[in-house]
């Protein structure tokens, strides 16, 4: 379990997030800049926050009500960094003999050590420095550091962008048994909705500072909530709407008005759809349209276009499906099911 209440203000910027975490892996997803890192570091003791409350499992790490600030050593935090920090003089044994807490026997830690690294699959690897493994092996060996000193949670602090696209999706799939086998807590900040919805059972979206939404991974991406969560999820085609009935949206920028099929909040500010959730012809929610360009990407086709009403300097939509997909002549209207409809409210 994780709850966390901080309050941080460096300079112009603020952080301010509240979040109650059940167990699992949680991920902190937004853009840069938003206070992901700054989370981590919070929660590992490299930053104190100006006011709140830390608590991981049983343990209170920070509460500046009762003013308790745990120290560094002493909160058993396994922190990946972005580009690991490895020891670039020392061999891959040595670099993960360092994580082995002091009080261990030599015997005790060496087989610590050899037992880490069968366990992370580096045996043979012993006497390699950090430059001459791939990007993987780098991977394992920061992570056998961490873990040979048994922590109670790990952050995983953009653990893939040193890597290039290959590479990243076969780390990625190792990483993801290795977590599995974790009981503990584990925290990922990432940017890439493609690497929270992999890995994680729950997802925080961060937003300037704020958390703008917290939900189970499927339930976020299908329900996003906020304007920050549906961008950061993948959404193309968000616009300022306003409730127009009981179940009904008028978007002023498309001129259109649609049904969702379900009740509409007073508050709504923002719809959204998906690119894939048009589908073409006669159907619900069905409305003439311009295209305005074609996109061929290797596995699918973008189009983007208008709706019949929109100003020609309006904001285009987008129109994704896949090569086979593609008719053999474009629709001359749309249809969108009303429960593909993001309803959006902040």
């Amino acid at each position: 379990m994780i709850e966390l209440d901080i309050h941080k203000r460096w300079g112009s910027f603020s952080l301010d997030v509240q979040l109650r975490h059940q167990g699992g892996i949680l991920g902190l997803l937004g853009a840069s800049g938003c206070g992901k890192s700054k989370t981590l570091q919070c929660i590992a003791g490299i930053e104190r926050p100006d006011a709140g409350k830390i608590v991981v499992g049983t343990r209170t790490f920070f509460d500046s009500e009762r003013q308790v600030n745990v120290p560094v050593p002493q909160r058993r935090v396994g922190y990946l960094f972005q580009h690991y920090a490895l020891f670039p003089n020392m061999t891959v044994e040595e670099n993960i003999r360092c994580g082995v807490r002091t009080a261990s026997p030599k015997g005790e830690a060496r087989q610590q050590v050899r037992d880490m690294m069968e366990r992370l699959r580096l045996t043979g690897l012993e006497r390699q420095k950090p430059a001459e493994l791939s990007g993987g092996q780098q991977q394992r060996v920061a992570l056998a550091r961490i873990l040979v000193n048994e922590p109670d949670i790990l952050l995983l602090d953009e653990p893939f962008s040193a890597l290039d696209s290959y590479l990243k999706e076969k780390v990625m799939t190792e990483l993801k048994d290795l977590l599995q086998q974790f009981p503990k807590d584990v925290v990922l900040v990432t940017h890439s909705r493609d690497e929270a919805y992999q890995l994680c059972q729950t997802i925080a979206v961060l937003d300037d500072g704020c958390v703008s939404a917290c939900a189970p991974t499927k339930e976020l991406f299908a329900d996003p909530k906020s304007r920050a969560a549906a961008v950061l999820t993948g959404c193309k085609n968000i616009a300022a709407a306003r409730k127009a009935g009981a179940d009904t949206v008028f978007v002023p920028s498309w001129q259109v008005t649609l049904q969702t099929g379900r009740p509409v909040g007073d508050d709504l500010c923002a719809i959204g759809i998906r690119g894939h959730a048009f589908h073409s012809g006669d159907g619900e929610n069905a409305r003439p349209i311009v295209v305005t360009e074609e996109i061929e990407q290797p596995f699918e086709w973008i189009v983007k276009f208008r709706y019949a009403g929109q100003t020609a300097g309006s904001q285009a939509l987008w129109w994704r499906f896949a090569k086979p997909e593609r008719p053999a002549v474009l629709p001359a209207q749309l249809s969108v099911r009303g429960e593909d409809i993001l309803l959006l409210y902040r």
